[in-house]
């Protein structure tokens, strides 16, 4: 599956206008079948019901583009490489949607991204297609799963405020197309650039004040997505160091966001489950940003961020681990200055 800029552009816009149009017609549904987040709980930061299932659309989105272009191109022969990638998240969103309706425990959530994390890394070990392997089949397979079960938690946990997660999806989907294309990884390039549309598509409608949430359906679909396309795109530089940290880096501000949350949970002696007021979004307006400036914070983070793992990439391999050696020590700087933040 190969595309020139132009069809790429195409399909940006494509995914972007058709989730844009399906979401307000899934936000009528989620209030006809009464799928509405109330504030009734804690760790909640908005005032008025929001209707859930917005995920639904998101979902809706990526199948439609993604596959209208596979038929119209007749590249058919694709379409199996496709299936491995988007069939695991769609069935890892099935289950964010039972959970958006039934309320399920976190558990069933855990077991099904771990057997999930399982099967990915066994397709990506036996098809030879793991981007930055590290020689060790064991190793391989427990990075996977551990990635698998890590970022997919991540984007469901940094789905906290409004526009917060389909934005930074948006940014890290789009810097991954960058890197990918220049690659000449087309498979990778064709779904991150999709991705990036249906995120900013579902961001009209999501930035704050949202008038839709994407839920556990949306959040799980995206976060196992995008687990799977970092582990199959294959870096540009030398040191296996460098390699490791450009997937890290396009998603360090959803790694960022739950490892100050785990942290401040386990120091107080609470579930990392339980949900809390502890996330980057809630320090940075209890420091006196507004909802949308708190927003904005963290996607210019994660900008900074993706442009350095574009920097590795292309930077002479005297410099990679000088960018990779300073990119992780302001990552942790930042873990400390939110971490010594109020959790509540």
């Amino acid at each position: 599956m190969q595309f020139q800029l132009i069809e790429y552009l195409a399909l940006f816009i494509a995914s972007l206008t058709v989730v844009g149009l399906v979401t307000p017609m899934v936000r009528r549904l989620a209030i006809r079948l009464e799928v509405i987040d109330s504030p009734s709980e804690s760790h909640k930061t908005h005032k008025k019901p929001v209707p859930y299932l917005g995920g639904v659309a998101i979902v809706i989105g990526v199948l439609i583009v993604t596959y209208g272009s596979l038929l119209q191109s007749r590249d058919l022969s694709a379409i199996g490489l496709v299936n491995t990638v988007l069939l695991p998240a769609i069935l890892m969103g099935a289950i964010g949607l039972i959970d958006d309706v039934k309320k399920l425990s976190p558990w069933p959530r855990f077991i099904a991204q771990n057997i999930f994390g399982l099967a990915i890394s066994a397709i990506l070990i036996v098809t030879n297609t793991l981007g930055s392997p590290s020689g060790h089949i064991l190793i391989d397979i427990l990075i996977t799963i551990f990635w698998i079960v890590g970022i997919t938690n991540s984007i469901n946990f940094f789905d906290n405020v409004d526009g917060g997660a389909s934005g930074t999806i948006a940014i890290s989907s789009f810097f991954l197309f960058v890197l990918s294309f220049q690659g000449g990884q087309f498979l990778i390039s064709a779904l991150a650039i999709v991705l990036s549309g249906s995120t900013l598509g579902f961001l009209i409608w999501n930035r704050p004040p949202a008038r839709i949430y994407m839920g556990d359906a949306g959040a799980l679909f995206l976060g196992l997505l995008i687990a799977t396309l970092t582990l199959r795109f294959d870096p540009n530089p030398i040191f296996l160091s460098a390699s490791f940290s450009i997937p890290v880096l396009l998603l360090a501000v959803p790694i960022l966001d739950t490892s100050v949350a785990v942290t401040s949970r386990l120091r107080r002696g609470i579930s990392p489950f339980q949900g809390g007021q502890d996330h980057l979004s809630h320090r940075l307006m209890r420091s006196g940003l507004s909802k949308k400036q708190a927003v904005i914070a963290l996607w210019s983070i994660s900008l900074f961020f993706c442009g350095m793992a574009v920097g590795i990439s292309n930077s002479p391999y005297t410099v990679e681990r000088i960018i990779t050696s300073l990119s992780a020590a302001l990552w942790f700087l930042l873990f400390i200055f939110f971490l010594r933040k109020e959790s509540y």
